[in-house]
């Protein structure tokens, strides 16, 4: 059971020191994560990172570059010789050092929850590209290669931390949600989109964690709710107003045992200006705005707390910053 209030955090840090960086979350956090370091190294980076046993995927870190090669080659028939429904594929130090890290560190211990994440299958299929520049979201059979990837590294992530941990939560990137509908992705088909998320989420529920959905823009909050997604977490410093347009859809899903990870602290340039009081005040107001429409204390019940998004673009100062305020809010409010 995951307490009222619980904090964790999104994903990317600043840190160069993936020892710096992880004790950083165990200091903060009661869900403690694995921290992404793309400062360390481009393979860090949202797609590079889960990128490994892919077929046909090229990369050039010097050149901060990847794509797809499609060119004829034994790889497409070893990947699907090797990777079935039930396959674990790992993240190597190479490409995920913070998590290596991590692992080290929770050896032996026990928690209540730990925290894990994946780059979405969306965000994943139209970040990456093939050597003409197409999307391999738009290839059938890359598309496919991709879901099954992703699913085996939610299924290696599951078992690493399912060994610590008496609840698993990964969270599934996914910032293009809110672009999906504009001109740039027109060719994006939302059923297919759909499929996608549900047989990642299926996935994580059936390895026995609790999956949810980060997008740090203005998503269509409905088609999100559809997913099946245990948790939704969202940007609250900027979009409380996007959430309150779905008033019976988040009602219902609050009523079913869904979580709202409440990002309240902001990972924008906002921090600059922001303290207690203001993180506070927007907090309660977001809170007050929901209310109107769903019972207060069924949002109480149902709140986690994050940041707005991941801080790996911010400096290190303004990342203890931004944790900081996360536990003061936490105090405030709890």
């Amino acid at each position: 059971m995951i307490k009222p209030l619980s904090t964790t955090g999104i994903g990317s840090l600043p840190h160069r020191s993936a020892e710096d960086a992880c004790r950083l979350i165990f200091e903060t956090f009661d869900i403690p994560f694995w921290p992404q370091l793309p400062g360390m190294s481009f393979k860090e980076f949202m797609i590079p990172q889960y990128s490994e046993g892919m077929p046909c995927f090229r990369i050039d870190p010097e050149r901060q570059t990847f794509w797809i090669e499609k060119k004829p080659s034994d790889e497409l028939d070893r990947f699907y010789e090797s990777c079935t429904e039930d396959s674990r594929i790992a993240i190597s130090e190479d490409y995920g050092r913070g998590l290596h890290r991590f692992i080290q560190l929770i050896k032996d211990r026990r928690y209540n929850a730990l925290k894990g994440h994946i780059t979405g299958p969306v965000t994943f299929t139209l970040g990456l590209k093939d050597e003409s520049g197409r999307p391999v979201y738009f290839d059938e059979e890359f598309r496919e290669i991709s879901l099954m990837l992703l699913k085996a590294k939610v299924r290696w992530q599951m078992d690493i931390l399912k060994a610590s941990a008496e609840k698993v939560v990964i969270f599934i990137d996914e910032p293009i949600l809110s672009a999906l509908g504009s001109s740039s992705y027109l060719g994006v088909n939302s059923e297919e989109t759909l499929r996608l998320l549900r047989e990642i989420i299926l996935t994580v529920k059936t390895e026995g964690g609790l999956a949810g959905i980060h997008c740090c823009g203005n998503a269509d909050w409905q088609f999100v709710i559809q997913t099946g997604a245990d948790i939704i977490n969202f940007d609250a410093y900027e979009y409380t107003d996007t959430i309150s347009l779905y008033p019976e859809h988040f009602r219902r899903f609050l009523e079913a045992g869904g979580l709202l990870a409440w990002g309240a602290v902001p990972t924008s340039d906002a921090i600059t200006t922001s303290d207690p009081e203001s993180v506070r005040k927007r907090f309660i107001d977001g809170l007050t705005k929901l209310s109107r429409s769903i019972p207060e204390d069924l949002l109480r019940k149902n709140i986690l707390l994050t940041p707005s998004c991941g801080t790996g673009s911010r400096s290190k100062e303004e990342t203890i910053k931004i944790f900081q305020l996360l536990m003061r809010l936490k105090e405030d409010v709890s």
